[in-house]
């Protein structure tokens, strides 16, 4: 695990480096990184961020062999590094930040980052004391990356309507920052519901549910879709709406690259977990049919403009 006051360092030295140099940056720091596809978050590497290292001989291999790739870190325990991602993709994710850090469950990051989709990624150092999984709060518009996840570093960019648009560190701390309690943020954020057994007769309000994730679920760009779609299952499992509903809905966040075999087995994955016993009993017959972040540089926070919000 890298020392925070050495990942703030590194950090603050990738702004206006090629990508080859800031992955050697990283790594000379003992950040380990891996190589995504230019452009997008997809690695390029089998096993993605499992394959993650700070050996320099093999970070200079793969940015000879790709220099144009995005530069991808593991979240967690891995590097160090906790990441919250603030999204405005149909909600205002600067507002539930705000919310969070009000409550005082969010202290100033070692570092934030402005992403391409107009949200931010806030660093914290892990907690080396705890696991901290990762997690998402669509409808609060927050997300942590923590062990099992992984983020893309400036100066990476994404392709977004024909343009490159990059990743840009904003700030940096020059202090100490405390780790972010992630499992207590989760439970200030989305609270989690109370287990019931399931209603008699129709259920519309679970599938206006289901619909509602599933449209949220189309507007997320890959890299994450799967995790993203896992979670929004489980929250459906949890609240008793039958599998076939929930499949139903969320098959319609198929994309080109992001197919009806995916998705179905990724729907089936949450309902085991989560112990919804209709996850056997309602599952129906194999298809037929084909494919089925706002701070300044060195500078104290300061709100974000609410158009961000609206992005």
């Amino acid at each position: 695990m890298v020392a925070p006051g050495v990942l703030a360092a590194a950090l603050d030295r990738l702004d206006g480096l090629p990508l080859p140099l800031a992955a050697r940056e990283l790594a000379q720091a003992g950040v380990p990184v891996f190589p995504c596809a230019p452009g997008e978050k997809t690695p390029l590497v089998a096993s993605g961020f499992q394959q993650a290292t700070s050996d320099l001989r093999r970070v200079q291999s793969w940015w000879r062999w790709q220099p144009h790739a995005n530069i991808g870190v593991p979240t967690g325990a891995a590097s160090g590094l906790v990441v919250i991602d603030v999204d405005v993709h149909g909600v205002n994710g600067y507002a539930s930040y705000a919310r969070a850090a009000r409550a005082g469950l969010i202290q100033a990051p070692l570092a934030t980052v402005a992403t391409p989709t107009g949200g931010q990624h806030a660093y914290f150092p892990a907690d080396p004391a705890r696991e901290q999984r990762s997690w998402a709060v669509g409808w609060a518009g927050v997300d942590c990356r923590g062990d099992g996840g992984y983020i893309i570093a400036p100066p990476s960019a994404l392709r977004l309507d024909g343009s490159r648009v990059p990743y840009r560190v904003e700030q940096v701390a020059s202090g100490l920052v405390e780790p972010v309690d992630a499992a207590r943020l989760r439970r200030f954020l989305a609270p989690p519901p109370p287990r019931r057994t399931a209603p008699e007769g129709p259920r519309e309000a679970g599938r206006e549910d289901a619909d509602r994730l599933a449209a949220w679920l189309s507007r997320q760009v890959k890299g994450d879709r799967n995790y993203k779609l896992f979670w929004a299952a489980c929250r459906l499992a949890e609240g008793n709406v039958p599998v076939s509903d929930a499949l139903s809905a969320l098959v319609r966040a198929e994309q080109s690259d992001f197919g009806e075999r995916e998705i179905t087995r990724t729907v089936y994955s949450a309902y085991r977990s989560v112990g919804a016993g209709d996850a056997h009993r309602e599952r129906p017959a194999a298809p037929t049919h084909q494919a089925v972040g706002g701070f300044g540089r060195h500078a104290s926070p300061r709100p974000a403009p609410a158009s961000r919000g609206l992005a």
